[in-house]
């Protein structure tokens, strides 16, 4: 049997293998090992696991689900994550994926939190993040051209993304907005050129005759799971809203409204809420809220924070971790301060990650009700094109603060580096990760460990 896959390369053999529940426990076990890079790197990296290589979901699903990531507020790779173990393995699986997701680069983060608090200034450490993100930047761009070229089917999928970019980085759109008017693009469009937005350039899709697992278990009946029932959604808010916000209201009523963890637990709860768009998009309010309103962080400590979480697997949001960390280590008032950080990046994943699982399990039936809708998957098309270009932004945001040492903003709000502040070591690194990635095909372990032993000898030698 032949069977087309997403790099249009003919795999012969047999169909996919449903997975068991240990192998995928494995698989994504190793996907959070190894989610650097931010969004774009994570999406790409369970592409190629889930559907490139073990071909458990098709091109189609796969992209359709990550629409529907796209319109959430948090990250949507984690929310990825849990939307495919739901689909293979019910709630169980989706429970596994998302955690699995998060904790090793949680683990990581507490670390580092804790050493950065301890011992931020060794010359050593600041070398060794030195080196990881110069080659971070080339996993990112690396990242940007591989969902790019499956998602921009055509001229008009370009133009899309092409717009989103200017709006964002030239005039400052918020992302919702851009998600709002790529989606309306879509959806009017597909009724003006249905071809420009549900085909490829070509007019024919290329991966429509590809199958995964998951797809062969939807055509043998073997996912009543995912069919919306009259009582989903009423069970699905009365299980998951208290477990997302009892803790919160129950550290209210104990330590008061005034206290740091109460502080803690309800701002972060609403930037669950807001976070559109990822870790980017909310960082300069949670940075200003965090420094002037509440006075957790000095101004520069929340770039530093950003720096962690850009070389630590798994989320980019888990910088909030480390806003919450040192904000409960300042203000531990009897307690320890490292427990008291401890207990603060605890309580911040909590109310930072619970509502991802919420938002999923609440709505996956419902969009996978809708998949065959034109009209809706025009719409969703058309937002995935979109986010291709607010990716771009990311990426060009973290090159330029890689790269240069100052970066100032003009009158229209755009980003601009002073060229006289660039860092040679910093382009030097990134432009030979960049060549080992995209030239050499060099994996992303090696290229991370390489530059940061490189980060290490050039400091070294001055």
């Amino acid at each position: 049997m032949t069977i087309l896959v997403p790099d249009n390369k003919a795999v012969t053999g047999e169909p996919p293998a449903a997975p068991t529940f240990a192998e995928a426990t494995k698989v994504w076990a190793k996907i959070g090992l190894l989610s650097f890079g931010g969004p774009a790197g994570q999406i790409a990296l369970m592409h190629k696991e889930l559907v490139e290589e073990r071909r458990w979901i098709g091109e189609q699903r796969f992209l359709h689900a990550l629409n529907y990531c796209m319109l959430l507020p948090g990250p949507e790779a984690q929310q990825l994550a849990i939307y495919v173990g739901w689909l293979l393995h019910r709630t169980i699986g989706g429970l596994v994926a998302g955690i699995l997701f998060v904790v090793p680069g949680a683990l990581v983060m507490l670390a580092l939190s804790g050493l950065y608090m301890l011992y931020g200034d060794m010359p050593l450490v600041a070398a060794l993040f030195f080196g990881v993100k110069a080659a971070v930047l080339a996993i990112v761009i690396e990242a940007v051209i591989r969902i790019g070229r499956r998602a921009l089917k055509n001229r008009v999928m370009v133009s899309i993304a092409v717009a989103a970019f200017i709006a964002i980085y030239a005039l400052n759109v918020p992302f919702p907005l851009i998600v709002l008017f790529a989606g309306l693009t879509g959806w009017l469009g597909d009724r003006i050129a249905p071809g420009l937005f549900s085909g490829s350039a070509h007019g024919k899709d290329d991966v429509t005759d590809f199958k995964g697992a998951v797809d062969l278990m939807f055509e043998r009946g073997e996912l009543a799971h995912v069919k919306p029932t009259r009582w989903h959604a009423p069970r699905t808010v009365a299980i998951w809203l208290p477990l997302w916000l009892g803790p919160v209201l129950a550290i209210w009523w104990f330590t008061g409204s005034a206290s740091v963890w109460t502080e803690i637990g309800r701002f972060f709860s609403l930037m669950a809420v807001v976070t559109f768009g990822g870790a980017y998009a909310v960082l300069a309010y949670v940075a200003q809220a965090a420094v002037q309103s509440f006075g957790w962080l000095a101004p520069g400590e929340m770039v530093d924070g950003l720096g962690l979480a850009e070389t630590t697997p798994g989320p980019l949001i888990l910088v909030l971790q480390f806003v919450g960390f040192i904000a409960a280590f300042r203000h531990s008032g009897s307690l320890d301060p490292l427990l008291a950080g401890s207990l603060g990046a605890l309580l911040t994943l909590w109310v930072t990650f619970t509502p991802c699982f919420f938002w999923i399990f609440l709505g996956a039936p419902y969009i996978e009700a809708l998949r065959g809708n034109k009209a809706l998957s025009a719409a969703l098309g058309a937002i995935t094109a979109a986010v291709v270009g607010v990716i771009m932004n990311l990426a060009l945001w973290f090159g330029l603060h890689v790269i240069f040492r100052e970066v100032h903003a003009t009158g229209l709000g755009m980003n601009v580096p002073v060229l006289s502040s660039i860092d040679w070591r910093a382009a030097l690194l990134s432009g030979a990760a960049m060549i080992a990635i995209l030239k050499l095909k060099v994996g992303m372990l090696p290229t991370l460990a390489l530059s940061a032993l490189a980060g290490v000898l050039l400091a070294a030698a001055g």
